[in-house]
């Protein structure tokens, strides 16, 4: 007989707007940064659990360590 895991993943993906400092040399994009400690404003879900957006912004701003930063699509 399967065994059922009786609890659900919650999961939601939001995004939010970052200051970014972009530097340029000769008409190259030369470096990105990231400035990741601004705090969460004005989430927009962009798929999953909306209900769990709360959370999951909680969760994102705790101190834990983030996994990966990912650019583009």
């Amino acid at each position: 007989m399967p065994v059922i895991n009786a609890l659900t993943t919650r999961r939601v993906v939001f995004q939010y707007l970052v200051p970014v400092h972009v530097e340029v040399e000769d008409g190259l994009v030369t470096r990105v940064t990231v400035i990741d400690e601004t705090p969460v404003r004005d989430p927009a879900v962009v798929e999953g659990d909306a209900t769990y957006l709360a959370a999951a912004v909680i969760a994102s701003d705790d101190g834990q360590a983030w996994p990966s930063w990912s650019f583009g699509y």
